[in-house]
């Protein structure tokens, strides 16, 4: 850019700049995309039902801070431990709530964290554990106020 100003370089990078946060929009998480992002972690390995407790209230008011739980039956020995928690959703912007990666000296299989949630859905805690089986539970949750919304995020 020959002859150009500094001023006249910052002015362009700047129109592309906001034209590069106009094309991008919020993410719309779907049921489809829920699927694919387990299958994503499991391949194609058989997902049991059971071993995984997931405690989320079944409604909440405010989807900004939903507080949950998920612990796993699991003696967490040397050869016989949790491997990850997995988190998953259907609604909001991204499937993936959280992945927690733990090994046989954690002790205890059972974690607590705060989550977001863009509107009333399904969650889904899936674990893997030591001899690469996978382990699931669902729970259905009710947000009256909901959070992720385009001007929260």
């Amino acid at each position: 850019m020959q002859g150009s100003t500094r001023r006249e370089l910052l002015l362009g990078s700047g129109a592309s700049a906001a034209a590069l946060l106009l094309a991008v929009h919020a993410a719309e998480a779907t049921p489809e995309s829920l699927q694919a992002a387990i299958r994503n972690v499991t391949g194609k390995a058989e997902i049991g039902k059971g071993k995984v407790t997931l405690d989320i209230p079944p409604l909440v008011e405010n989807g900004n801070t939903v507080p949950m739980s998920v612990s796993v039956e699991s003696p967490m020995t040397a050869t016989d431990y949790v491997k990850t928690i997995y988190v998953f959703n259907e609604k909001n912007p991204q499937p993936n709530v959280v992945a927690i990666h733990l090994g046989p000296y954690a002790g205890k299989a059972d974690v607590s964290v705060r989550v977001r949630l863009a509107d009333s859905q399904r969650v889904v805690a899936i674990v893997e554990l030591s001899d690469g089986s996978f382990w699931s539970t669902t729970a259905n949750v009710i947000v009256t106020v909901a959070a992720c919304l385009e001007g929260n995020l």
